[in-house]
């Protein structure tokens, strides 16, 4: 992956100059620190930093067509590039480097933004046509690459992370208080929603353009569960398909001039993708976190699984040590307040890859969104509609669910009614009083007729693919903590084909008596160890504020003191003081699957508001 940045004039301003350009492109070093490059050309400016991973030589950008009248920064894969290049040559394009992403160029005089279609891979580009004055942006399916946007009076500016835009001399710096009430709500945040008010992030599976000052934004793909299940196969099918997509997306996330390694957590998804690494890999690298805590740590079955597959295996040993060390890195990559502390152990794991000089990982995000992995999929069937059993309380709820999902019966996650009046008490007097004006749950916040008549495993599906992974695990989770050490992450789960195939998957090979995920342990089945298989679900966790606040750190007393806190205005500093209170007390703990630790919401924010320099 890489970094990407830049601006296009609207109609009667001035360009920015190749210097603002620079300032911005210069946020995302850490993204691309081995080359840059711009390009300017009348309203436009792209610009970019590269990770060299393909044609180590020849793979610099900006690229352009052969007539020089289309330029394209891109940060990404294009795993399909092979067959797209062999197709296009044949038609008489012409090739100056052996970069994928040089495919998109010759595909888009082609296709136009259609290409969309053709591409399968992690990708955020910016395209310009000189002949059209148009800039042409886009993101992958699944949302692994990050784009953001916002538009001044003057341009619209793009870039990969919001630090880049936030350079750009228009663009000013305020908190978007919706963003806010997401984090406290979701798993965090939902594009377009960012933390930053007036910058969007494009959802994945969207495209912009971008031409005489109007900004048009088109859906070109979502993951569309059919209505009505079918199986015209036998169980079998499924797993011996699932089995040989996967062994095909893991091949061509190896296609690298680099180093290229593998995370392993000791679960299930992790170690199928090391076993399929190992299969085409002499020797791979793998990397582990390991913890003092008995109770999370996992490098017994780290040990087994590497030591099936025979790699070189490394492990990086954690402690609240290193979460007090990390905290504030970690939230200047992610640009977000947090509720768990585990992007630390991320950020931390992907240093330890770059310092054995491997600059590509691949991981296993994207199993449990598509194959039933989180133990809601089972409770589901047994919990019903999930109402309380009060009159008014469940009507409250199911107004408020119909809003949200276009189904009243959905249960997902939690009482969204009762949780709104928690969240009303954190925040300050100032902020309860115009909450309305901010009310993350006043509206869908996904497009409801992907969930109209679904299986409720489908739903389920649909809102953890939307709600959980894109924007958090793929984004403050994944990209930014790999990248913020230089490194690429790689998702075999999330290949195209893969994730088409998981819709047609029938809901008893997802979620069985044996528990969830079965077609993945199925076809797991001599690659993994069956005392992997057979573990009960083990999310990746972290210890969580309350260790903080026992270490007495100073910056982190500062953070939340009274006097802060009411000067910021955001929190009740009274309702802080109770929670500091009740996280300091013997034994009291916050499990990051279960509990939301609105301590840590509070921490990270005031790291965000530091660092960013934030307004109210």
């Amino acid at each position: 992956m890489c970094g990407i940045a830049g601006s296009v004039a609207l109609p009667h301003a001035r360009p920015i100059a190749a210097a603002e350009l620079g300032r911005m492109t210069a946020e995302l070093v850490h993204r691309g620190p081995d080359e840059d490059g711009f390009f300017l050309d009348g309203p436009a400016a792209l610009g970019f930093r590269r990770l060299s991973i393909i044609d180590l030589g020849g793979g610099s950008q900006p690229m352009f067509s052969e007539d020089g009248e289309v330029a394209l920064v891109c940060n990404g894969e294009i795993f399909n590039h092979r067959e797209l290049r062999a197709e296009l040559e044949a038609k008489g394009h012409r090739f100056r480097t052996d970069c994928d992403v040089e495919v998109v160029v010759h595909l888009y005089e082609e296709e136009g933004p259609e290409l969309l279609n053709r591409l399968n891979g992690q990708f955020a580009f910016a395209l310009y046509d000189r002949r059209e004055r148009q800039l042409f942006l886009a993101r992958d399916h699944a949302g692994i690459a990050p784009l953001f946007y916002t538009r001044t009076n003057d341009h619209f500016v793009f870039g990969s992370e919001i630090k880049a835009i936030l350079r750009h001399p228009g663009v000013p710096r305020a908190v978007d208080l919706t963003g806010l009430d997401q984090v406290l709500t979701f798993p965090g945040l939902v594009s377009p929603r960012t933390m930053f008010r007036g910058v969007s992030s494009l959802p994945g599976g969207h495209y912009l353009l971008v031409r005489d000052g109007e900004v048009r934004e088109k859906r070109y793909w979502d993951l569309d569960f059919p209505v009505e299940e079918s199986q015209s196969q036998p169980d079998e099918y499924y797993v011996e398909t699932l089995r040989e997509l996967l062994t095909t997306s893991v091949r061509r996330r190896l296609q690298a001039d680099v180093g290229v390694g593998f995370y392993l957590s000791g679960g299930l998804d992790s170690s199928l993708i090391g076993a399929l690494v190992g299969e085409q890999v002499r020797d791979p690298h793998s990397f582990s976190i390991t913890f003092p805590e008995a109770d999370i740590d996992e490098s017994g079955h780290q040990r087994l699984m590497a030591g099936k597959i025979g790699s070189i295996h490394h492990e990086a040993p954690f402690s609240d040590d290193d979460i007090a060390t990390e905290l504030r890195r970690m939230v200047v990559h992610a640009e977000t307040p947090v509720k768990e502390t585990y992007n630390t152990c991320s950020m931390v794991l992907s240093a330890l890859a770059r310092e054995h000089g491997v600059k590509v990982i691949l991981t296993g995000e994207g199993a449990d969104e598509l194959f039933g992995g989180y133990v809601g999929y089972r409770f589901d069937g047994r919990r019903g509609t999930g109402r309380t059993g009060d009159p008014l309380e469940d009507a409250l709820e199911d107004n408020l669910r119909q809003k949200l999902w276009g189904d009243a019966e959905l249960f997902y996650e939690r009482q969204y009614h009762a949780w709104r009046q928690t969240k009303m008490d954190i925040f300050s007097e100032e902020l309860q009083a115009s909450f309305a004006e901010f009310d993350c749950l006043a509206g869908p916040v996904v497009d409801p007729a992907m969930l109209a008549g679904r299986p409720r495993l489908s739903q389920r599906s649909y809102l953890d693919f939307k709600l959980r992974m894109s924007d958090h695990l793929l984004s403050d989770h994944g990209d930014r903590m790999a990248l913020a050490n230089s490194i690429e992450a790689r998702y075999p789960f999330l290949d195209r084909d893969v994730v088409e195939f998981a819709r047609t998957v029938p809901a008893h090979l997802k979620v069985h008596r044996l528990g969830e995920k079965f077609v993945v342990k199925q076809a797991a089945q001599g690659l993994v160890p069956p005392e992997i298989i057979g573990r009960e679900k083990y999310g990746f966790r972290a210890p969580g504020s309350p260790g903080l606040l026992r270490r007495n750190l100073e910056w982190v007393q500062d953070l939340l003191s009274h006097d802060r806190i009411r000067r910021q205005g955001f929190f009740d500093p009274h309702v802080v003081d109770h929670l500091k209170a009740r996280y300091l007390r013997d034994g009291f703990d916050v499990h990051p699957h279960f509990d939301d630790d609105l301590l840590l919401v509070v921490l990270t924010f005031g790291i965000l508001l530091d660092e960013f320099e934030l307004s109210g």
